[in-house]
C-alpha cells in the first residue's frame, strides 16, 4: 500500500524517539530520568476531577455543538476579558481537541497550496509539520540567542513575500521559555497590519510567567490587531489537563466558522465531560494555577543557577514556561562528539538522562530541559550531567 506523499514527507518526532528510547531502558529496569517532558507534573486540580465524574454521572455524556458547548465558550470570552481586557462573542471561539488540534484545523482552514507562514526559530515541534499537511510551505527566520531567541520586525519584514499568509507568534514560547514584551508585540504588530499578515498568536504558556515577568496577548494591544490575530490557547498548562484535550481558538468569525464546519466533519465535537471541567477551571479563578506557577518559579531559579556552572553550557535565563534551552555546542565539543545529537544520544546511553536536542525545534546547537518534574530528580539529573561531561573530557 502506498502512502499519501502528506504523510510520507513529515518528519518524525525527535522528542517522542527520545521518549521512546527512555521509555525501552526503563522497561529494561534501568534508572532513567527524564528531562523531556511537556506538562506539568502537578495532578488536575481535585474540584475540576469532581465535576467531570458529577457530570458524566447526571448523564452529561453525549453529543455538543462542533464548536462546543455554548457555555463554555461564554467562559473562554470572560477569561479574555478578564485577563487581557479584550472583548470577543461566543461565536468568535471555537473549543478544540487541544490546542495542537486548533492550530492543525487553523492551518487546514486558512492555507492554500503555496502559501507561506513564517516561523521564527526556534519553534515548536508541530508548526512545520503542520503548515507542510495543509499544503503551505513553512519559512523559517532566526530568533538569535543574543536576541532571546526573539525575532525582530526587520527580520520578519525581510521575508515577508506576495505568497505569505500568516506568522506564529509564540509567547511565552516552547521551547526556550522567552517571553515577547508589548513593546515588541506592538512592532511585529505594525509590520503585520502594513502586509496584511494574519498573527497566529500561541498563548498556550501564558500563566506560567515569573521573575515579574507579564504575559501580554498581541490581539490586546490595537483593534486592528485584534481583527487580525487568532488566539490559540487551552487548559493543558495552565491547569495541567494535558490529558483531557481541551483548547480553543479564538478570533476572526469567518475563520472560525471555517474551523468549525472543519470539525464537524473530522472530530464531531471535543468530549463532552471534559469541556465541563474546564468550566470548572476557568470559575475557579487562579489560586491552583498560581500553585503551580511559583512550585515552577522556585524549580526554574534552583536548577538554573546550577545548570550554568557544567562545563561548557550557556543559558539565556527564560522567564515563561517550564523548559531550559541551553547552548551545549562547547560541552559537545569538549566531550568529543561531533554534534548536539550525538551528546545526547550518549546522555541518555552512559548517564540515563533523558533531554531533547535542539536540532527538532530548528536550533541544533542547543537542548530543551524541562523542569515539571521534582526538584530532587532535577538535582539527581544535573548530578549525572556533571559526571559525564567529567568522565568525556579527556585528561
Amino acid at each position: 500500500m502506498k502512502l499519501a506523499k502528506r504523510v510520507s514527507a513529515l518528519t518524525p518526532s525527535t522528542t517522542l524517539a527520545i521518549t521512546a528510547k527512555a521509555k525501552e531502558m526503563k522497561d529494561r529496569g534501568i534508572d532513567v530520568i527524564g528531562l523531556g517532558a511537556g506538562e506539568p507534573d502537578f495532578n488536575t486540580p481535585t474540584a475540576i476531577i469532581e465535576e467531570a465524574y458529577a457530570a458524566m454521572m447526571s448523564g452529561q455524556t453525549k453529543y455538543t455543538p462542533s464548536n462546543g458547548l455554548p457555555t463554555l465558550r461564554k467562559a473562554i470570552c470572560d477569561k479574555l476579558q478578564k485577563d487581557q481586557g479584550i472583548s470577543y462573542s461566543p461565536a468568535e471561539v471555537v473549543v478544540t481537541n487541544g490546542a495542537k488540534h486548533a492550530l492543525y484545523t487553523l492551518f487546514q482552514a486558512i492555507l492554500d497550496p503555496g502559501n507561506e507562514v513564517i516561523i521564527p526559530t526556534p519553534y515548536w515541534v508541530s508548526y512545520p509539520e503542520q503548515v507542510i499537511l495543509a499544503e503551505g510551505v513553512p519559512v523559517f527566520i532566526e530568533g538569535y540567542e543574543h536576541q532571546q531567541f526573539k525575532v525582530t520586525p526587520e527580520q520578519i519584514e525581510a521575508a515577508i513575500t506576495e505568497n505569505t499568509k500568516a506568522i506564529i507568534i509564540n509567547s511565552p514560547s516552547n521551547p526556550t521559555g522567552m517571553i515577547y514584551t508589548e513593546q515588541e508585540l506592538r512592532e511585529i504588530g505594525e509590520v503585520c497590519l502594513k502586509h496584511d499578515i494574519l498573527i497566529v498568536s500561541d498563548e498556550i504558556y501564558e500563566k506560567l510567567v515569573y521573575d515579574g515577568a507579564k504575559h501580554v496577548s498581541i490581539a490586546q494591544l490595537s483593534t486592528e490587531l485584534k481583527e487580525q490575530t487568532i488566539i490559540i490557547n487551552g487548559v493543558s498548562k495552565s491547569h495541567s489537563m494535558t490529558g483531557w484535550r481541551i483548547g480553543y481558538a479564538v478570533g476572526n468569525k469567518e475563520i472560525i466558522n471555517a474551523m468549525t464546519n472543519l470539525a464537524s466533519h473530522s472530530t464531531s465535537n471535543p468530549t463532552t465531560m471534559a469541556q465541563i471541567a474546564t468550566i470548572k477551571a476557568y470559575e475557579m479563578g487562579d489560586a491552583p494555577v498560581e500553585e503551580m506557577r511559583v512550585a515552577f518559579e522556585d524549580r526554574l531559579n534552583k536548577t538554573y543557577e546550577r545548570l550554568v556552572t557544567i562545563p561548557g553550557f550557556t543559558c539565556v535565563k527564560p522567564n515563561g514556561a517550564f523548559y531550559l534551552f541551553p547552548n551545549v555546542t562547547e560541552a559537545a565539543k569538549m566531550a568529543g562528539f561531533n554534534n548536539v545529537d550525538e551528546f545526547v544520544t550518549e546522555l541518555l546511553e552512559k548517564a540515563s538522562v533523558a533531554v531533547i536536542p535542539g536540532s527538532g525545534f530548528g536550533s541544533p546547537e542547543n537542548i530543551r530541559l524541562s523542569y515539571a518534574t521534582s526538584q530532587e530528580q532535577l538535582d539527581k539529573a544535573l548530578e549525572r550531567i556533571e559526571q559525564f561531561m567529567k568522565a568525556s573530557i579527556p585528561s
